[in-house]
């Protein structure tokens, strides 16, 4: 039942998100939260645990985690060594922080 609900916000979220383009001050919150939680495993977009999974643009193409709503589920609930951060992150910090991945995988994880 809970993954039904989430899936539900994440498609309303990634629906308001495509009308609203996200602000400086979301995408500022999405760095910040990215550094604390994420960084530590995927510093610069890469991966310390896998290699072959990082978040450079090519790898999220290649597992099909190139979307918000993709990157949203595997922050939100985790998958084999990753942790899940549900309990950590509100779904609208999630949505932030896969927007901040996607953006940053854009430009090449370039500062």
């Amino acid at each position: 039942m809970n993954k039904v609900i989430f899936r539900i916000l994440a498609v309303i979220l990634l629906s308001i998100a495509l009308v609203f383009p996200i602000s400086p001050v979301l995408a500022e919150n999405g760095a910040r939260l990215f550094e604390v939680h994420c960084a530590g495993c995927h510093p610069n977009g890469g991966n310390i645990i896998r290699r072959g999974r990082t978040l450079q643009m090519r790898d999220l193409k290649k597992f099909r985690m190139d979307s918000v709503e993709a990157i949203g589920l595997i922050v939100t609930n985790g998958k084999g060594v990753m942790s899940a951060f549900k309990e950590k992150l509100t779904p609208a910090e999630i949505e932030e922080v896969a927007r901040y991945v996607l953006q940053r995988a854009g430009v090449n994880w370039a500062k």
